[in-house]
């Protein structure tokens, strides 16, 4: 029988492999630790980032946000603005237009007043519708001597205007103290220096010292006196009385009538 043999080495190189292994096997936990650590780590990171980002979003729509509502708030400022500039610019313009109208009406009163100035001032028509008649110095065999007026041919009852304004210093029958072939008569001093006579009136509606105003109604048409038909037989004279007669016709178209 061979006699055991045993090898000194054999117990530590066992306890020497165990340590290996060991090692071997704390190593892999310390590479897989850190794994795991790294693992987490990134994570974290990758949850940091996700979290900026989901924030920078939020930010960025609260900005977009507040952009818009600051547009729509400088865009119903402008409208307001041109709203409020339109108000005004008809305001303006109601205003000009009733400055206008008011210019207009005091004009047109102005017009008036000139109108009824120069009227007062002017020269008219004894009577409005007519026909002339028997002329100034005319020859007939129904005067005494030349006819010393203008006849005008209208009905018995057609108004009698004052050919200018003036002061009654004659009127009423027996030619107003001119003779009975003037029948009723009125005669009418003027502001310059003239007379104006009216004579076969079948009514007079003025009296001595009255004062007419130009195209003032004073009496009424006839054929009173010497007269062959209705008729208004109208002199203008240089004094209030007969004989001072001067052509009425040219005194009128000098006037500016139109006889």
């Amino acid at each position: 029988m061979s006699p055991r043999v045993t090898s000194r080495f054999s117990r530590p190189t066992t306890l020497r492999t165990r340590a290996t292994v060991l090692a071997a096997g704390l190593g892999a936990s310390a590479v897989l630790g850190a794994g795991v650590a790294a693992a987490v780590e990134s994570t974290a990171a990758s949850s940091a980032a996700g979290a900026a980002t989901a924030a920078h979003a939020v930010q960025a729509q609260a900005a977009a946000q507040a952009k818009v509502a600051k547009a729509q708030a400088a865009e119903a400022a402008q409208a307001a603005e041109a709203e409020k500039a339109a108000e005004a610019e008809k305001a303006a313009r109601a205003a000009q237009a009733a400055q206008a109208a008011k210019a207009v009406k005091a004009a047109q009163a102005e017009k008036a007043v000139q109108a009824a100035a120069q009227k007062q001032a002017s020269w008219v028509d004894p009577v409005k519708s007519y026909k002339l008649s028997a002329s100034f110095a005319q020859n007939g065999g129904m005067w005494a001597s030349k006819h010393s007026g203008q006849d005008y041919a209208v009905p018995t009852g057609t108004p009698v205007f004052a050919t200018h304004g003036g002061t009654v210093v004659k009127a009423g029958p027996n030619g107003a103290g001119d003779g009975p072939a003037y029948g009723n008569a009125v005669v009418i001093k003027h502001g310059n220096g003239t007379y104006s006579q009216y004579a076969h009136l079948s009514r007079v509606d003025v009296r001595i010292g009255q004062v007419v105003k130009t195209d003032q109604k004073i009496a009424l048409s006839g054929n009173t006196g010497n007269s062959s038909g209705p008729h208004l037989h109208f002199e203008i004279r240089t004094t209030p009385n007969y004989g001072s007669a001067i052509d009425p016709i040219q005194f009128l178209r000098s006037k500016g009538v139109q006889v």
